[in-house]
């Protein structure tokens, strides 16, 4: 099974993708704007990469709400995790 990571950056006008494999190889770097469209654009292209994708956002709420609905309607696992975890992980 090939199982992949994407991760969003959630924000109001666009969100930032990135998907990595098993090994941490990059596999899609993209901003992608928050419209419905482009998202499941963004869906389509990730799913295609991969058997399995577990997504991670640091939104729960507010411009994120579209991607969570349209990751859930196409029944994808979807992870939270907060802005300050992504800020330590980043810092150290």
């Amino acid at each position: 099974m090939n199982r992949i990571w994407a991760g969003i950056d959630a924000g109001k006008g666009h969100h930032h993708c990135f998907v990595i494999d098993g090994d941490g190889t990059k596999l899609l770097s993209r901003r992608v704007a928050n419209d419905e469209p482009d998202l499941l654009q963004l869906i389509t292209d990730v799913l295609a990469l991969g058997d399995e994708v577990i997504w991670a956002i640091d939104l729960a709420d507010g411009g994120a709400a579209l991607v969570i609905a349209l990751l859930l309607n196409h029944d994808q696992q979807v992870l939270y995790i907060p802005g300050r975890t992504v800020n330590r992980a980043t810092a150290g």
